[in-house]
């Protein structure tokens, strides 16, 4: 008895382990974004993206900086010239003799090494001004990914309600065939006994042909709905696939007006666009700053020598340094200036065009989804109501049918109104669930990195 005992929990134990292993494969809608979210090759590029403006933004502060250089040349003079440049000198030997001595100013060989330090002191804010668009560019890419995050969102909330979708009408095809497979079972026994003519058992036979057909396509979408599931979240397009139902529906609370408020706040491409405004007007302001004059200190240091390793003769002075204060301006360039300005103030006026242009396109969008969202909220009602009356008129059209006071027409016409009835309603459920992600989407909302809105 011990022996059994042991064997009993352990066996319940393996198969607890399997159901929960089997449970933990199922996907809600929150792991499912989770998923795609990480492994999205489009939000890695958008990351590298704010990588690249942050080393932009570095550069450009480095520009503020003194920039040191050095040079290490060679020069080599032709001897004709070295030659040319000869003359006569006399050398005085002691004790009061003068010996001549032919020398050349040019040395045939010539090594020099150079180490120059810049340091700008005024530009007319030309660096302040690129250093405000690099920092921009940073916000500007990061706001460009929360736009991806979003779309890759939406995305994949369509995929996983059209699985939804695709698997709730395969089982009402299933439902179609086994309702058709047992009224062709009864249409046969009356037709043995002679108490329906051939042609009713026809219709039933061709009329469970089609529902098969129906019932293969029906199987079709869903593994066409699962391959774009695994792909958004970069599976194996033949991946299994199993995710949690979603069968309870509420309507949404929100009014037109809270919708486009939100909107208004929390789209991410006015964010973006509005920043082009800000970039712009800063484009403004650099191209402002050509009006006026740069001034840089500009020290150098150099060594020159005959001898590659700038080796000196006793007694010379191979070193050379300088310290320059440098001022320059371009006073006149027959209105290029000017013209630059006037551009750059057009693209800034250009860019608040576009941006009251997407705020209307925005508001449409929000509209339209709200509406659809409503629509929807209206037609689950009434697929509901038809679906129960379906079901009630393809009962009574049966019974009828045994009791040889309604045709096989009438049963097959019901059946017909009862699929079309259950498909028109799952349909109209995951056009809600739909329509409810691209309202979220149209506001900016529907993914704050927690719980996804849904027929929760």
């Amino acid at each position: 008895m011990k022996t059994i005992s042991i064997i009993s929990a352990t066996v319940l134990f393996l198969i607890t382990a399997v159901l929960s292993a089997a449970a933990s494969d199922i996907l809600t809608l929150d792991q499912s974004i989770k998923i795609a979210l990480e492994r999205s090759l489009s939000l890695r590029s958008a990351e590298e993206e704010i990588k690249i403006k942050e080393f932009e933004e570095r550069s450009a502060r480095a520009d503020f900086y003194p920039k040191l250089s050095t040079g290490y040349t060679y020069t080599r003079i032709d001897t004709s010239t070295v030659n040319d440049a000869t003359y006569t000198t006399y050398v005085y030997t002691p004790p009061a003799t003068f010996t001549p001595k032919q020398v050349s100013p040019l040395d045939p060989n010539t090594y020099a090494w150079n180490l120059t330090a810049t340091q700008p002191l005024f530009t007319g804010w030309r660096l302040k001004a690129l250093r405000q668009l690099a920092s921009l560019g940073v916000d500007t890419a990061t706001i460009r990914k929360e736009t991806a995050i979003h779309d890759l969102v939406v995305d994949v909330k369509g995929a996983y309600f059209g699985i939804l979708k695709a698997e709730k009408l395969e089982k009402v095809a299933v439902q179609a065939v086994e309702q058709l497979e047992a009224h062709l079972r009864v249409a046969q026994a009356f037709y043995d006994e002679g108490i329906i003519a051939k042609n009713e058992l026809l219709q039933t036979e061709v009329q469970m042909a089609q529902a098969r057909q129906d019932l293969i396509k029906a199987e079709n979408f869903v593994e066409l709905a699962k391959s774009l599931f695994n792909k958004l979240l970069r599976r194996g397009l033949d991946s299994e696939v199993e995710i949690e139902d979603i069968p309870e529906y509420r309507a949404t609370e929100l009014t037109l007006e809270e919708c486009l408020e939100t909107a208004e706040l929390s789209r991410t491409e006015i964010q973006e666009l509005s920043l082009h405004i800000l970039f712009a007007e800063k484009g403004v302001e650099l191209t402002k700053s050509s009006y006026y004059p740069t001034v840089a200190l500009v020290g150098t240091y150099s060594r020159e020598s005959d001898e590659p390793l700038l080796g000196a003769d006793p007694g010379e002075d191979a070193d050379v340094w300088a310290l320059v204060a440098k001022a320059e301006w371009a006073f006149w360039e027959w209105g290029k200036k000017k013209s630059d300005v006037s551009a750059s103030k057009a693209k800034a006026a250009q860019v608040k065009y576009l941006l009251m242009e997407l705020k209307d396109s925005i508001q449409l969008q929000v509209k339209e989804a709200y509406l659809h969202v409503r629509e929807a909220e209206k037609n689950i009602e009434v697929a509901q109501t038809a679906v129960l009356q379906a079901e009630e008129n393809f009962r009574m059209n049966e019974e009828r049918y045994k009791q040889q006071v309604a045709t096989s027409t009438d049963v097959l016409d019901a059946q017909t109104l009862l699929t079309q009835a259950r498909s028109n309603y799952f349909n109209t459920l995951s056009e809600h669930d739909i329509a409810l992600a691209q309202l979220e989407r149209a506001m900016g909302t529907g993914y704050e990195g927690g719980k996804q809105q849904g027929r929760d």
